[in-house]
C-alpha cells in the first residue's frame, strides 16, 4: 500500500512578505503580455497587504476596490495606477527589446 502524503494548498499570498518578491510577481505578470495578469497580481499584492487599508487609502470601499482588482473587470487606468500608487510602487517603462527576425 502507498504512503499517503499530506499537501497543503499553495497560496501566493504568503510568499508575498518583501518589496523583492513583489516586484518579481509584477514582472513576472507584466512578461505575461496580457493585462488581466498585471490585474491579477496587483489585487493579490493588495490582499496580502491588506485590501482594507488600501481601500480605505484609496477612498474606495473594499467591495469596490476588490472587484477591481479580480480579474473579472477591466478597471480604469486610474483605479491601476492609484493601486499601485498606494502599494508603495512605481511604475518605470523602457523600449521593448528588438525581436531578431
Amino acid at each position: 500500500m502507498a504512503k499517503k502524503v499530506k499537501v497543503s494548498d499553495w497560496n501566493v499570498l504568503d510568499y508575498l512578505d518583501n518589496e523583492e518578491a513583489i516586484a518579481a510577481y509584477l514582472q513576472a505578470a507584466v512578461a505575461e503580455n496580457d493585462p488581466q495578469s498585471l490585474i491579477l497580481a496587483i489585487g493579490d499584492i493588495a490582499r496580502a497587504r491588506g485590501i482594507n487599508k488600501m481601500a480605505a487609502d484609496m477612498g474606495v470601499n473594499r467591495e469596490s476596490l476588490y472587484k477591481s482588482l479580480n480579474g473579472k473587470t477591466k478597471p480604469q487606468f486610474e483605479t491601476i495606477y492609484n493601486a499601485i500608487d498606494k502599494l508603495g510602487l512605481e511604475m518605470s517603462f523602457r523600449p521593448k527589446m528588438a525581436v531578431a527576425a
